[in-house]
C-alpha cells in the first residue's frame, strides 16, 4: 500500500504539468531562456581537469551574448550568470513566469568508457533505451543536492528506473518544435563545430518535464572523453559550440516567424479535444488499457496484426477507431501491460484511462483514484 500511494504522489506531481503544456502557442520568438546545468555544490561531471557547470556557463554565456548582438527583438533571460546552485524546478520555473518561447537547457556528457565520445540533443519523452534512461537519471541526479527534494519531489528517486516509468504519461504539446530546433542543433553541431553526431532523442527530463514552451537539453560532448574534453575546455571549442547553437536558434526563429510555418505550427499544436464527461463520481468504474493502434478503417479485434496483444478493445474517438489492449485497474499494472505490448513491435503505445467506458484524462483518472484512497 505505501508503494503505491507514493506512487500515485510521484505521478500526481509530474503529471500537474498536463494543465500548463499546450496554453500558448509560440508563433514567435521574443524571449529564450538558457539553461547552464548544474553549479555551485553541484559540479555535474567531472573530467580530468574541468567541471560540466564551468563549460556550459561559459558556452551559455556566448550563445547569450550572440543572441544578443544579432536580435534586438529577443531578450535573453539565464537560470543562472555565474556559479551557484539553482534547483531544477526552480529553472522551469524562471522559464514559465518569463513566458519563454524556447529553453535550452546546457549539459556535458560522461560515460563509463573513456571512448564515447560526440554531441546529442534531447527532448522530453519516453526514453525508448537503457542509454537514454541513465543520461536522464544522472541529469536528475541534481535534484539529491537539494533541500527537502522528497518533499518538493513527491518521493521521485533519481536512481530509480521504476520512478522515471511515469514518464510514459508525459504528452507534450511542444514536441514538434521541440524536435525541429533539436535537428537544426544537431546540424549545425555536426558541420559547424564538427562534433560526431548521436542524434536527437528522447528521455525524461525533470528540466524540461514541467516547462510550458519548446525545450531541448543540449549533451555538447563527453567531458569523459579526453580529446573531448579537450576541446569543450578550449576557448575555440566552445565558440564553435556556441555559435553551432546560436545558428541553429537563428534558423529556428526564421521559420517559426515565417506565416506558411506558424499556420503549420497552429494545426501541429491543435489542442485534443476529449470526451467530455459529466464530474466523475469516485464510485465510477476506472480501467487503464494500453492504446497501440489507430484507423478510420472499423478493424476486427480478431484483427491478426492484434494477435497476443491480451484482452482487446476499440473506441470510437476524433473520427477514429482506436484499439487497446489490456484492462487494468491500477495505472502501475498498465504501465507494466505497456512494456509486454512494446515488446510486441507497438513502439508508440500509451496507457489511456476511462471511466464508465469514457475515455478521460491519465491525471484525472490518478486524481480520483487517490481520492479513493483517502475515503477509504
Amino acid at each position: 500500500m505505501k508503494r503505491t500511494v507514493l506512487f500515485f504522489g510521484i505521478a500526481m506531481f509530474l503529471l500537474s504539468s498536463f494543465e500548463v503544456s499546450g496554453q500558448r502557442h509560440h508563433h514567435s520568438i521574443k524571449k529564450v531562456v538558457i539553461d547552464p546545468g548544474h553549479g555551485g555544490k553541484d559540479p555535474g561531471a567531472v573530467g580530468r581537469k574541468s567541471k560540466e557547470k564551468d563549460i556550459v556557463l561559459a558556452i551559455a554565456l556566448k550563445v547569450g551574448r550572440y543572441i544578443e548582438e544579432n536580435h534586438k527583438d529577443v531578450q535573453v533571460i539565464y537560470t543562472r550568470k555565474s556559479d551557484v546552485f539553482v534547483e531544477l524546478f526552480r529553472r522551469a520555473q524562471i522559464a514559465n513566469e518569463s513566458n519563454a518561447d524556447l529553453f535550452i537547457s546546457l549539459h556535458c556528457n560522461a560515460s563509463k568508457s573513456a571512448s564515447a565520445y560526440g554531441s546529442e540533443t534531447f527532448v522530453m519523452g519516453l526514453h525508448k533505451s537503457n542509454e537514454n534512461l541513465e543520461v536522464a537519471k544522472k541529469e536528475n541526479a541534481a535534484i539529491l543536492l537539494e533541500d527537502n527534494y522528497k518533499v518538493v519531489y513527491e518521493g521521485f528517486d533519481p536512481n530509480s528506473p521504476e520512478a522515471h516509468v511515469v514518464f510514459t504519461l508525459y504528452q507534450n504539446a511542444y514536441l514538434e518544435q521541440s524536435l525541429g530546433f533539436s535537428m537544426l542543433v544537431q546540424d549545425q553541431l555536426r558541420n559547424r563545430a564538427k562534433r560526431h553526431d548521436r542524434g536527437v532523442k528522447q528521455a525524461g527530463f525533470l528540466v524540461l518535464y514541467k516547462i510550458a514552451m519548446p525545450g531541448v537539453l543540449i549533451e555538447t560532448g563527453f567531458i569523459s572523453n579526453a580529446n573531448e574534453e579537450e576541446y569543450l575546455a578550449s576557448e575555440q571549442g566552445q565558440v564553435f559550440i556556441a555559435s553551432a547553437i546560436y545558428r541553429a536558434f537563428k534558423e529556428y526563429k526564421q521559420n517559426v516567424e515565417k506565416a506558411g510555418y506558424v499556420q503549420e505550427l497552429a494545426k501541429v499544436n491543435e489542442p485534443v479535444v476529449e470526451q467530455k464527461t459529466e464530474e466523475p463520481e469516485l464510485n465510477g468504474n476506472i480501467a487503464f488499457r494500453v492504446q497501440f493502434a489507430a484507423s478510420k478503417e472499423n478493424l476486427p479485434l480478431n484483427d491478426p496484426g492484434f494477435k497476443s496483444l491480451g484482452k482487446i478493445k476499440k473506441y470510437l474517438h476524433q473520427g477514429m477507431y482506436k484499439y487497446t489492449s489490456g484492462d487494468e485497474t491500477s495505472l502501475e499494472a498498465a504501465l507494466k501491460h505497456k512494456e509486454y505490448v512494446v515488446k510486441k513491435g507497438f513502439k508508440d503505445a500509451f496507457v489511456v484511462a476511462f471511466i464508465n467506458e469514457e475515455r478521460i484524462a491519465i491525471d484525472k483518472a490518478v486524481e480520483i483514484l487517490q481520492k479513493r484512497m483517502l475515503v477509504n
